[in-house]
């Protein structure tokens, strides 16, 4: 609530001033942008339902969806550079609400949750824009443009492999081919698990995982204890800057396998800002997002350096614990040996 007051009350900033040497962009740009898509997206789910099998009330849904945390989630992304996925939330709720159609799913979620992606995109690149004093007139017809092209080209692309190459994405494709289709894959699967499947059979009365349900909960109440805490003591001035949202959030980038790169993560930021902010307050001011490039820098570097290194000649190391999951229960009872 008080960025969207700031938006309209705030004070001008140096950028805001130079900006305004240039034509803004008119508001029915946008109106006349988001009411063409959005008449033209009910008419593709109105007579093209056999193929979209998406009601014309979903789409309404998720573009009320999309509406309601594109600003919350452009805030995250401004102060944090992190921006929390919509993807699991929309076929959660579409999957409770619709269950047992996979591909009205991922429609949902296409419209739901790439359409706040897209928007807080755009956003970043006007802002970008906006510190490079581009005029916002060329921006728009920029994106505009160039949203057109590549959403032209990627269908046509698509549609030409999908005919020219045969049984592609398939496991009956010979070994070593390039048409490994990982993204398609993933998005097929989530269809699968949250359109056939369905929440009801994994997180509901049906499922095994409904005690899960309750970090909903934990997740509203947390902010609330953390602003009770800061009112409790408002002298820690560490306090305001947990950011729940973040700290949560942020566990959806642990990569698919053993977390160990994850926890070194979380002991060098922790000790980093946690000591260096109480001490050295300055420093942690002038050097917390250069030690951050410097660990990503230094992470694509190795990994790079590994792949010419090792990879090429099939060399594979086992890191201490990286090597298997220590766990019995991670193989499956029903797998064929």
């Amino acid at each position: 609530m008080e960025r969207y007051r700031a938006s309209k009350e705030g004070k001008e900033d140096i950028h805001t001033r130079l900006m305004k040497n240039y034509k803004d962009i008119p508001s029915w740009w946008f109106y006349l942008l988001l009411g063409v898509t959005l008449v033209v997206s009910l008419l593709i789910c109105i007579f093209l339902n056999h193929e979209i099998r998406m009601p014309w009330w979903g789409l309404l849904f998720a573009s009320a969806l999309a509406f309601m945390f594109t600003l919350p989630i452009s805030i995250i992304t401004a102060t944090t550079n992190q921006t929390p996925g919509l993807n699991i939330i929309a076929e959660y709720i579409f999957g409770i609400i619709y269950p047992g159609r996979p591909i009205a799913n991922v429609c949902f979620k296409t419209y739901g949750y790439i359409s706040m992606a897209q928007a807080v995109s755009f956003l970043s690149d006007f802002k970008l824009g906006d510190y490079m004093k581009i005029p916002p007139r060329s921006m728009f017809l920029v994106q505009f443009i160039g949203t057109m092209l590549a959403g032209t080209i990627n269908i046509c692309v698509a549609w030409w492999l999908l005919e020219s190459v045969k049984n592609i994405c398939h496991v009956d494709l010979p070994e070593g081919s390039p048409w490994t289709c990982p993204s398609d894959r993933v998005f097929f699967d989530a269809s699968v698990i949250w359109g056939l499947v369905g929440p009801k059979r994994i997180f509901g009365t049906l499922g095994e995982y409904s005690a899960l349900n309750w970090f909903f909960l934990g997740g509203a109440i947390g902010p609330i204890l953390v602003w009770l805490l800061h009112k409790a003591f408002p002298q820690q001035s560490w306090i305001p800057l947990i950011n729940l949202p973040v700290l949560l959030g942020a566990t959806g980038m642990m990569p698919p396998a053993t977390a160990l790169n994850y926890n070194a993560w979380i002991i060098v930021g922790t000790i980093f800002n946690f000591f260096i902010f109480r001490y050295r307050k300055q420093w942690w001011q002038r050097y917390n997002y250069v030690l951050s490039a410097a660990l990503d820098a230094g992470v694509a570097f190795m990994a790079v350096l590994l792949y010419f290194a090792l990879g090429l000649e099939n060399v594979s190391l086992n890191w201490w614990g990286t090597a298997g999951e220590h766990c019995p229960l991670a193989t499956c009872p029903t797998q064929r040996v």
